[in-house]
């Protein structure tokens, strides 16, 4: 694997780049503090934009300094601001293996914005780093996050029963992955 770190990548009404100190109150007013963003992923909503810049926002500045650490901020080209995010949340360079996570403010879901975002995460983690198998995992009862890796051409693999802890507590998740050669084929 080619560890390159976080680039900008582009899109037709995205960019996708490393977080930036001015960041915080875009991420907490528009997904961190949200209640309906969270329901699903292992951390709680933010209570204000100073606690998150004190504590996850300074984690990402320090850690994208990391060749092999992987996290944009998707901003949206028409108001120029961070509405999402997306990452690389576990790497097994032994097998060539990413998982991804994701997560977008409510006022952008079902616009087909996230699957924009990990269809350009997908194509710089396979052509660029080199990766063989990318792995994205959701609850069972967040089944449009299902939907998403479908889109981006990642086949359902099985449920982990039990698999996984977020903040509803220990949960089932639904296991996608795609490979180099299915994305080859498909490209």
């Amino acid at each position: 694997m080619n560890n390159l770190g976080t680039k900008t990548l582009e899109t037709e009404r995205l960019i996708l780049r490393k977080t930036i100190e001015s960041d915080a109150e875009p991420m907490f007013n528009n997904w961190a503090n949200d209640p309906r963003v969270t329901k699903y992923l292992t951390w709680y909503p933010y209570e204000s934009a100073q606690q998150l810049h004190d504590t996850y926002h300074q984690y990402l500045l320090e850690s994208q300094k990391k060749d092999n650490f992987f996290d944009w901020k998707i901003v949206l080209k028409e108001i120029g601001e961070p509405i999402g995010s997306i990452g690389v949340v576990n790497i097994s360079e032994e097998i060539e293996e990413v998982e991804i996570g994701y997560c977008l403010g409510f006022n952008w879901w079902h616009q087909g914005i996230m699957t924009e975002a990990f269809r350009e995460v997908i194509r710089f983690l396979f052509g660029e780093v080199g990766v063989n198998r990318i792995e994205a995992r959701h609850d069972v009862n967040n089944p449009h996050s299902g939907d998403v890796m479908k889109k981006c051409g990642l086949k359902f693999e099985g449920t982990r029963r039990q698999g996984g802890k977020n903040i509803q507590g220990i949960v089932d998740l639904s296991v996608y992955a795609i490979l180099r050669e299915d994305y080859r084929k498909d490209c």
